[in-house]
């Protein structure tokens, strides 16, 4: 069903959105390529770099306001973490989560367990 957001869930997935980090890269068809730390799974474009931040946090802001609306709590922005946890892992399952984290667009498996996993535990 396609509806508009309700404005006040929109303006809460904005303010998250603002806490993003942004990663722009140029790139020779399109100008530059905008996604974030927090969700590397979301992209947008701009022909400049100003372009590309006002449409990456637009991207941005319909996903998070959308993980919003399922019920789903998006990640934070800014948080320093100082916390860390080891799992240990077989051979085969660490290289199947590099494969996955890289196919998803995630900087590495850290990235990809920290986002799935507080993904899951939010929504369970």
């Amino acid at each position: 069903m396609n509806k508009p957001f309700d404005p006040k869930r929109l303006q809460r997935a904005q303010a998250i959105v603002a806490g993003y980090r942004l990663v722009l890269e140029p790139s020779d068809e399109l100008g530059f390529i905008g996604t974030s730390i927090e969700v590397p799974t979301v992209f947008a474009d701009g022909k400049n770099p100003e372009t590309c931040v006002r449409a990456t946090r637009q991207a941005l802001a319909i996903a998070v306001a959308t993980m919003l609306e399922n019920g789903m709590r998006p990640p934070a922005g800014r948080g320093k973490r100082t916390m860390q946890v080891n799992v240990r892992l077989t051979v085969d399952e660490k290289l199947l989560l590099e494969e996955g984290a890289t196919r998803l667009g995630f900087e590495g498996v850290s990235d990809y367990l920290r986002t799935v996993g507080l993904q899951r535990t939010s929504t369970s």
